[in-house]
């Protein structure tokens, strides 16, 4: 019903915590420290905001083509009922959370193993 809220709401809090590592990185580059050669984390929040945002309109484009979303207010037609509306509260507490959890573990894979391939790149590969 609205358990694309829960991943779309971590999307705006990793987009902010992205801006703050974004100017943090350019203060550090302004004043001349020695680049190290991995992944910007701003980069890979970019990765998980990415990732976020198209799951959630992913299920919001599904949900309107079930008639869970409406173009009149509330616009979820699970708030126009109390019952609905506890129901709708618990699927995004239980199905949202498990989701942006899911979608969360995997970007740590994904950035795990970029470093990891940043890492084997950098090594000194030995002479034949």
């Amino acid at each position: 019903m609205a358990c694309f809220l829960v991943s779309t709401a971590e999307a705006v809090i990793v987009t902010a915590v992205e801006k703050v590592e974004e100017k943090k990185e350019q203060k550090r580059e302004e004043a001349g420290e020695a680049p190290v050669r991995h992944v910007p984390l701003s980069t890979k929040l970019k990765w998980l905001k990415y990732m976020l945002l198209g799951g959630s309109f992913l299920l919001m484009f599904e949900h309107i083509w079930h008639g869970e979303i409406v173009p009149w207010f509330p616009f979820l037609s699970a708030m126009s009922d109390p019952a609905d509306a506890t129901e709708m509260f618990h699927e995004m507490a239980t199905v949202g959370v498990a989701m942006a959890l899911l979608i969360t573990f995997v970007w740590i894979g994904i950035c795990f193993v970029a470093e990891r391939i940043v890492k084997r790149e950098e090594a000194p590969q030995p002479e034949m």
